[in-house]
């Protein structure tokens, strides 16, 4: 084969793979809008989904209009931002750390952001934004010295996981410990911290989630194009003149911070981030990130769990982060039986 000839098979692949995730990427937002628009439809007052979707649009009745923009559709947009974001965190943990088991759940930084959580409520008698303030500063605490255990001339993946996962278990015993001492009305409010509830979210919540997709947006657009470069390893990417570490840093900051506010948005919502980035890489046949798709995945199943957790048990509601374990859990003990399989488990 010729280097032309080679040049357009190339050409072709990159085109037919890059066809790929248009067409992945609309059918998922098309599945999201729907489960969007039925999970407004449901409740004690059920409304059809035609007249959601014209509520949405400005073409309600008062009654329709109060039912879905006051009452529900808070909690469904906050469920989608917060699906959104742990699906780019761990789209972005995993590629940094080339391997699935990175993602911020796994590693320790939303139980960090549990236990700072619990602290506030059960020792402080904090409330409000003051407990999800509080949060996003654990999370991030926790990720600072994560990083710099894991430090040694760089961050090696496995050493990065690893205490990551030690980190975690420190966390979750600190959690259990304040809650074994709190009364148990105070223990009752802090049980969202254990394992993530959309109950009760409301227009901040949303603001807060909104605000930080702005903010951080360009800066993944522009650290995106270094990650794709990180994931060809390290002496390669010194080798094209990419500042390693300094890349790194900042992907890590931006993927801490998604995780962060999502946790303080909603509790600490197991495995979403881990699920998602995964079966987006399969989606697209992708080797890259595939960011986009992580983020509408993560959507997908904070949404798709949110409904069961809702309406698939009667008048008994579940919060979504037991929904999203039940999911999850089988999904990594199938990673680590094919790891072991392999011998790469240890």
């Amino acid at each position: 084969m010729t280097t032309a000839e080679a040049v357009h098979v190339i050409a072709r692949a990159r085109a037919a793979r890059q066809a790929r995730t248009v067409v992945v990427i609309a059918v998922l937002a098309v599945v999201v809008f729907a489960t969007f628009c039925v999970s407004l439809s449901l409740g004690d007052f059920k409304i059809p989904v035609l007249d959601v979707v014209k509520t949405l649009f400005g073409g309600g009745d008062r009654a329709t209009e109060f039912i879905v923009n006051r009452l529900r559709l808070p909690r469904a947009l906050t469920g989608l931002l917060v699906g959104a974001a742990l699906g780019l965190s761990g789209a972005i943990f995993q590629s940094i750390a080339r391997n699935p088991l990175a993602s911020p759940d796994i590693i320790g930084v939303t139980y960090g952001a549990s236990a700072f959580a619990v602290f506030a409520i059960v020792t402080l008698g904090l409330t409000g934004v003051a407990v999800s303030a509080l949060a996003i500063v654990g999370a991030v605490l926790t990720a600072f010295i994560m990083y710099v255990l894991a430090w040694r001339h760089g961050v090696s993946s496995y050493r990065l996981i690893l205490i990551g996962i030690g980190i975690g278990a420190i966390a979750t015993s600190i959690t259990s410990y304040l809650l074994t001492k709190a009364r148990v009305e105070i223990a009752q409010q802090a049980l969202i911290w254990l394992t993530g509830s959309l109950n009760g979210r409301d227009w901040s919540n949303v603001r807060s989630l909104a605000i930080t997709f702005v903010v951080l947006l360009p800066f993944m657009i522009f650290l995106v194009q270094q990650l794709r470069i990180l994931q060809l390893g390290d002496e390669t990417a010194y080798g094209l003149g990419l500042r390693v570490e300094t890349s790194r840093l900042g992907l890590i900051v931006i993927a801490v911070l998604l995780a962060a506010v999502a946790t303080a948005a909603a509790g600490p919502i197991g495995f979403v981030a881990f699920v998602a980035p995964p079966i987006a890489r399969r989606l697209t046949r992708s080797p890259g990130p595939a960011m986009i798709v992580s983020g509408l995945l993560g959507a997908l199943v904070v949404a798709l769990s949110d409904l069961v957790a809702q309406h698939a048990f009667g008048d008994t509601q579940l919060p979504v982060g037991v929904v999203t374990g039940v999911v999850g859990a089988p999904y990594l003990m199938f990673l680590l039986a094919r790891a072991n399989r392999v011998g790469s488990g240890g």
